[in-house]
């Protein structure tokens, strides 16, 4: 089995060094399982031995341990649209964290953060805050089942929901998940109704909910798509939820719900709406999240009950980035900056002679890049070693999603970089292969089975 050694460190084109970042990625290891926090973060998603350990950012550029700076873009797992450090949303956040973080009855600020949400969602009647994703789609997954006395849900086939059982069982990664949870989820296709249809069919009153994106990066609803799933949701009695933890606040400040006219039951927000600081929020219709409170009569629902959910500073935080939605227009400028890169770097590709192996797709804000091989198939080999070549000059890119922060120089520096590192996969490309070009193993696909081919061998281990 080839294995990969902690001390070993290879020196970047360019010059560019990653000797602390290797050393402290090694020492995460030891106490960190994956190394990171969050798999998308880990070392496996980046070419070997150039994972920068990141220690500061300001607007779209960042800092790690090494001192190199990047041109971000994926900005924090697309949490992040007003730019690293933005003053109007930390300066608020500091001063509701000056009179305390934490108490044991409600605060105003839920009362005020719940308002303003509501004002931007119009099409929800409650709101209900939380710390992450997970922990709102698998309450209006319960809310759902509660609601209707089923246990299935449909779930649309978009690549993460959450970490809970529910969803997880239904992925590669299902260690430690009961059998039994994998056959509570039904998949259907994504702009494809005959499959939900289907859904339906094999489980006559017995589907919960429909969950779905909206719209993904590289996605657009086709017509009629999501009001068939809305009829079919109405026509079986099942809940339908939209998952806004990346359309929301990206697409519209209002969600993707907004953008193409379908109100669902129950939606997932996330991400954006701190611009990086931790929260959530589970919203929807009156009669399905009074089913966690106390005006109702049925049997209350466990809805989210969390310490760290009504904390002041991200509610704060979250107010700071409502008003400079309503103040100015990150989605326009996020629009603007994406269109500029994606045009600017498919341009570079038809240059110089690789625009059918690598382009830039998907919605302006939300770009992703497609990397395939000389033969026209996605190769994650073709796309660690764009990766590794765009790291190497600066610019961290697992996407092309970009922040309102990001200026036209950004866009121009980028673009350069992105022209010699073409360059470089044309070298690639020509010769069928990334031997001789790529220093180390591929990336590998963030939910997988098994840590191979990406498994970390402990130091001074001989396997």
């Amino acid at each position: 089995m080839t294995t990969v050694r902690y001390t070993t460190i290879r020196t970047p084109v360019d010059g560019r060094s990653f000797s602390e970042s290797n050393r402290i990625q090694a020492r995460l290891h030891e106490l960190i399982p994956d190394g990171a926090h969050t798999y998308a973060r880990g070392e496996d998603q980046y070419p070997e031995n150039m994972a920068p350990v990141l220690m500061r950012g300001s607007g779209a550029r960042v800092w790690d341990v090494d001192d190199n700076e990047f041109i971000e873009y994926g900005m924090g797992l697309r949490s992040v649209t007003l730019g690293h450090g933005y003053r109007p949303v930390i300066e608020a956040a500091y001063a509701a964290m000056l009179d305390g973080m934490n108490f044991t009855r409600p605060t105003a600020h839920e009362l005020a953060a719940a308002e303003d949400f509501l004002d931007l969602v119009p099409g929800a009647d409650m709101v209900k805050f939380a710390k992450n994703g997970s922990d709102a789609t698998t309450a209006a997954v319960k809310l759902a089942r509660a609601a209707t006395g089923r246990s299935t849900i449909a779930i649309c086939n978009h690549p993460f929901f959450s970490v809970d059982d529910w969803f997880i069982g239904t992925t590669e990664m299902d260690a430690g998940i009961p059998r039994h949870n994998h056959s509570a989820a039904v998949r259907f296709e994504y702009n494809n109704l005959s499959t939900l249809e289907a859904a339906f069919a094999s489980h006559p009153d017995g589907i919960a909910a429909v969950i779905l994106e909206a719209a993904t990066a590289t996605a657009e609803p086709v017509p009629g798509f999501l009001e068939g799933v809305r009829a079919l949701c109405d026509r079986h009695g099942a809940v339908m939820i939209f998952d806004e933890m990346i359309t929301g606040f990206r697409w519209s400040c209002h969600g993707a719900q907004h953008v193409y006219g379908v109100t669902p039951d129950l939606s997932t927000w996330g991400k954006a709406m701190g611009n990086g600081f931790p929260i959530s929020a589970l919203a929807g219709k009156r009669e399905l999240m009074e089913l966690g409170g106390l005006r109702t009569d049925r049997n209350r629902v466990f809805l989210l009950s969390t310490t760290h959910g009504p904390e002041t500073g991200a509610l704060a935080a979250f107010r700071a980035v409502a008003r400079a939605y309503r103040e100015h227009d990150p989605v326009r400028r996020m629009e603007d900056v994406g269109r500029k890169l994606a045009d600017g770097f498919n341009r570079l590709a038809e240059q110089t002679g690789v625009h059918e192996h690598i382009r830039a797709i998907g919605r302006p804000q939300c770009l992703v890049f497609v990397t395939c091989d000389a033969n026209g198939a996605p190769s994650q080999a073709f796309r660690t070693l764009f990766l590794q070549e765009m790291l190497a000059r600066g610019v961290l890119a697992q996407s092309f999603v970009v922040s309102a922060a990001h200026t036209d120089r950004d866009i121009e520096d980028t673009l350069e970089a992105a022209a010699r590192s073409l360059v470089i996969y044309k070298q690639a490309i020509d010769a069928n292969t990334v031997d001789g070009l790529l220093r180390g193993r591929p990336v590998a696909p963030a939910l997988r089975r098994h840590a191979d081919p990406r498994r970390m061998e402990r130091p001074g281990s001989t396997a």
